[in-house]
């Protein structure tokens, strides 16, 4: 059998920096920090009182007020998002086969606003079983990709990927083999999460896995600093439309950058640390490399994982060490969870178009908030500290890692 190409063709955005892609990527070159108190409810208790929520959005503006309801907001990002991916890929103007067209979609933790309204109202009140009809609707993870499908006519391939924080990035890979292999022509995929609740904060700092930085939340997320301690959580969708390269040819698409490889592997190791050597991470990125058919001296730019966690720095850190080299010194890596706060479920779809744009406007954005260099970290790799830094970039990576061990890596290539 044939290998197919898969080329991107269209991209869409909903984050804490940008509410569509030009905005989020004025936001990423110019070190914006979407992190600020919370507004969605009283977290005066909380040991982390800030997150990096999606500003100024307003829900009606995208979709009509009684369907919206019968939506968690995990979902209704994922159709602002794909909506914007759809429109600019020009697919629906072109025409396309409905069989032929899929929608794979990520979400690390799906409806958990929903769960957690139907559970409280249900324990405050006298024990009648009453809940809202669409609680289940709302709340499972594969209903963001369904109502694509159903909004677009999609009949093609439509599921959910669940793997954490690397959710996104194993729909993006899913994608590409589902393409490669002669399944699909077009596949809708990204992620969305909206996990900044009174359970998401409460959960996460239970595990002591925030910054409580309240005093200066848009310098909390701080990776590869020596004063990090702990990510910021945030919300959102990022969109992206694979295509087969010929069709997306044949209907004069325009085309961002190829997808040229994918690769997964476990830690095995530990449900929420990362291998101390970053064993797993290593071991994905050779085989994101492997699948692509690259060597290591040809990839330009790295968006790492990068929480600003204690640990997992220095461990991803290690493992570029381990599978780079000296080359490792050339290649411009950075965090752009440092400005977006981490996305759970949607940070590798939201990473990768960043990446993609990275290529596509010659720019890395930068890693902000470093202060202090951290002596376990290999100060003389180029991190693109505090400024976005110009320079021709042909092949990208982007990793994400996942609780449970979960981690996917994503290459992109500029269009020859």
């Amino acid at each position: 059998m044939q290998i197919k190409r898969v080329v991107v063709t269209g991209l869409g955005a909903l984050t804490p920096i940008g509410n569509n892609i030009q905005e989020y990527w004025d936001g990423l070159v110019n070190g914006v920090s979407g992190a600020a108190p919370i507004t969605y409810f009283d977290a005066t208790k909380f040991k982390t009182r800030f997150a990096c929520e999606v500003k100024n959005f307003k829900v009606t503006d995208f979709l009509d007020r009684k369907e919206a309801r019968k939506m968690d907001k995990f979902t209704q990002y994922a159709l602002v998002a794909t909506d914007e991916a759809i429109a600019d890929s020009g697919l629906h103007s072109a025409g396309f086969d409905p069989d032929r067209v899929g929608v794979i979609w990520g979400s690390g933790i799906g409806g958990l606003e929903t769960f957690q309204t139907e559970v409280t109202n249900f324990n405050n009140g006298d024990g009648t079983p009453r809940f809202n009809p669409f609680f289940i609707p709302k709340m499972i993870a594969d209903i963001a990709p369904g109502h694509i499908s159903i909004k677009n006519g999609f009949r093609g391939p439509n599921f959910a990927t669940v793997s954490a924080c690397a959710s996104s990035s194993n729909a993006i890979i899913d994608s590409l083999n589902y393409i490669r292999l002669g399944h699909a022509d077009v596949i809708v995929t990204g992620g969305s999460e909206a996990a900044v609740t009174e359970a998401g904060m409460g959960g996460f700092n239970a595990m002591h896995a925030l910054s409580t930085r309240n005093d200066s939340p848009e310098t909390a997320s701080r990776p590869f600093d020596k004063d990090r301690e702990g990510f910021v959580l945030g919300e959102g969708a990022g969109a992206l439309v694979l295509e087969e390269y010929e069709h997306a040819i044949a209907r004069g698409a325009t085309i961002y950058a190829e997808v040229i490889g994918g690769g997964m592997s476990s830690d095995a190791h530990h449900i929420t640390a990362p291998h101390p050597e970053g064993l797993g991470a290593k071991n994905v990125m050779l085989n994101c490399l492997r699948d692509a058919g690259i060597q290591p001296e040809e990839v330009d730019a790295i968006n790492m994982h990068g929480t600003s966690t204690p640990l997992g720095d220095i461990a991803e850190s290690k493992a570029i060490l381990d599978v780079f080299g000296d080359h490792a010194y050339t290649i411009n890596i950075n965090s752009t969870k440092s400005m977006t706060g981490h996305l759970l479920g949607a940070a590798g779809a939201i990473e990768a178009i960043a990446s993609i744009l990275a290529i596509k406007n010659s720019t890395v954005p930068p890693t902000i908030n470093h202060f202090t260099d951290d002596d376990q970290i290999d100060s003389k790799l180029n991190f693109t500290f505090n400024t976005a830094q110009k320079r021709a970039v042909k092949i990208a990576i982007s990793n994400t890692f996942g609780f449970g061990g979960h981690n996917a890596c994503v290459a992109l290539k500029k269009m020859d």
